[in-house]
């Protein structure tokens, strides 16, 4: 029988790699895409196929929807000739970019960058994607602490997540009838190099963001990672349409 097969965006470092390796160690095969870094891309291929799976990494803008029928074809085909099926099981929207800035002065060309990637590009990678999602699979999609508690200038981006968050909803609501789940993971604060490394490289906010979460710490890629693995067996087939924080308790 063949391992289920897990379709990442942005697996190639940060939150992505780590979701990735976390869904190899649960005997779940991987593709996942990089927008630019083959080296680190082939890095987290090595570490898969060292715990046993396969992987494959794809080149992909994702805030460029004019790719991704080209893209789905190298997935399909790919998957034809490894599994005798072109099909997938589970579809991971977790590439992304942040941006802070105030309200008064994002430009339209910002407002309409992260929009492509974190709403256009989202959408419209599942929808492309359903034909080939197998009945019984999954759709998770990445949301943020910022939709649901406020900080400075990041009214864009945190709409946006705001968005995914309802469409997820719908999702599971209009899926259901063919067992996929769609459900949304909302990390707080992470150490990674996501918006140039702050969390992880500014020790002032990093401090300051564990004195108000629960456990006394920011969050770690292994900490996300884990619960996205989770999601994608079936312990967890009774979680749906569900927004899940995963922050620690930040912000309570």
């Amino acid at each position: 029988m063949n391992a289920k097969t897990a379709l990442i965006t942005g697996g190639s470092r940060g939150l992505g790699r780590n979701m990735a390796i976390s869904l190899a160690k649960k005997g779940i095969d991987i593709i996942f895409t990089y927008k630019s870094n083959k080296a680190s891309a082939d890095q987290v291929i090595e570490e898969i196929q060292s715990l046993g799976q396969k992987a494959v990494a794809f080149q992909l803008d994702t805030g460029n929807i004019n790719l991704f029928d080209d893209f789905l074809k190298q997935v399909t085909t790919y998957l034809q000739e490894n599994t005798g099926s072109p099909n997938f099981d589970f579809l991971i929207n977790n590439a992304g970019i942040g941006l802070m800035a105030r309200a008064s002065e994002t430009t339209e060309q910002q407002l309409d960058e992260i929009f492509n990637i974190h709403y256009k590009g989202v959408f419209f990678l599942i929808q492309k994607a359903l034909p080939f999602i197998n009945d019984g699979g999954g759709i998770i999609n990445l949301s943020s602490g910022l939709a649901r508690t406020t900080v400075a200038n990041a009214s864009v981006y945190a709409s946006m997540k705001g968005a995914i968050e309802i469409l997820t909803r719908y999702l599971a609501k209009e899926l259901g009838t063919r067992g996929i789940r769609v459900n949304a993971i909302a990390p707080g604060a992470i150490e990674t190099d996501f918006d140039g490394g702050n969390v992880r490289d500014n020790e002032e906010a990093n401090k300051r963001i564990a004195s108000f979460t629960a456990l006394g710490r920011v969050g770690m890629p292994d900490d996300i990672g884990k619960v996205v693995a989770f999601l994608c067996t079936q312990d967890a087939y009774w979680i749906n349409g569900q927004r899940i924080e995963v922050s620690g308790g930040q912000a309570l």
